[in-house]
């Protein structure tokens, strides 16, 4: 992959809010330091991690035309929190404009919210790095923050049951891939 850290933070600053970039260098510092932990390339993990929110504030319209127009999408997209929506149109999005071409480092973009079923080690660790980033401040998050030191597969499955749970307490869908990431864990 020929696309530096630097790169990558540069390309996606112009499209971020000022916090969200922050987040965003919290997330890539966070997403370094786990796939040193665990074994993971740690440029891949640097790039996406740099990468995974490039989409976060794009018109509603324009993600809606994605998940529409490109047959790699699920159209059930559609149907949940449009929240959801910037990890899969981002990781397209980035392959047409910047020829992001590693499918690894797309599909890590593509599922860091939600999780899905047979996860790879690179997608672990930005959904981790995304959900523990210093920044962060929730119920739930220091616990999942500590198990992230010794166990992956743990931290991840810990992780989504704890969006499960709040999710479901606050009334809200939730998307079937999380569903599934939660049992392939478990």
């Amino acid at each position: 992959m020929n696309i530096t850290r630097e790169e990558a933070l540069a390309y996606v600053k112009p499209h971020l809010k000022t916090s969200r970039y922050e987040h965003t260098v919290r997330v890539a510092d966070q997403a370094v330091e786990l796939a040193e932990r665990y074994g993971v390339n740690h440029h891949h993990a640097e790039v996406a991690a740099a990468l995974h929110d490039y989409a976060k504030y794009k018109p509603l319209e324009e993600m809606r035309r994605w998940i529409v127009q490109d047959r790699r999408l699920p159209k059930d997209l559609l149907d949940y929190h449009h929240e959801l929506w910037h990890g899969p149109v981002g990781a397209l999005m980035l392959e047409k404009e910047i020829g992001l071409s590693d499918a690894a480092v797309r599909s890590a973009i593509d599922c860091h919210t939600t999780g899905k079923k047979h996860m790879s080690q690179l997608d672990k660790v930005i959904f981790l790095a995304d959900y523990i980033e210093p920044g962060r401040d929730f119920p739930g998050v220091d616990e999942v923050r500590k198990i992230a030191k010794s166990d992956l597969d743990q931290a991840c499955a810990l992780a989504l049951k704890n969006t499960i749970i709040f999710l479901v307490q606050k009334g809200r869908t939730v998307y079937p891939n999380t569903f599934h990431a939660y049992n392939d864990f478990i």
